[in-house]
């Protein structure tokens, strides 16, 4: 079973957002992370990067494949989580603790799952 925080907001794509001030906080669920396996680099956005929602926002490579990650809001990035530069893997030991980077965000609008829904979209 993956641990699914109630205060956050999910996407189809594995991504986890949180809104404060007009700043989201971003990273990947439990769910991608287990999916990945063992993390060993994440090819960070520059700051300042912009995207729209559903647009590539990084890529994170494991032992196992690369996957993309995309903007789950459109914004700005204006933060990366720089311990992620050195220790990519700390992402597998809590994905919502180590989150990946935060978006100023240009739009209001965006699509997203409660975490009930969430729960039944990876059949848990």
């Amino acid at each position: 079973m993956s641990t699914i925080p109630a205060d956050l907001r999910y996407t189809k794509s594995h991504e986890w957002f949180k809104i404060e001030n007009g700043i989201a906080t971003v990273g990947i669920t439990d769910f991608a992370q287990h999916q990945l396996t063992d993390i060993v680099y994440i090819d960070m956005p520059g700051k300042g990067a912009k995207g729209k929602a559903g647009d590539t926002l990084l890529t994170i490579e494991s032992v196992k494949s690369a996957e993309d990650v995309y903007f789950p809001v459109t914004g700005e990035v204006i933060e990366t989580n720089q311990d992620l530069n050195e220790k990519p893997e700390l992402v597998n030991s809590d994905s919502y603790k180590y989150w990946l980077v935060k978006i100023k965000m240009s739009d209001e609008k965006y699509e997203s799952m409660s975490p009930e829904e969430y729960k039944a979209y990876i059949g848990e």
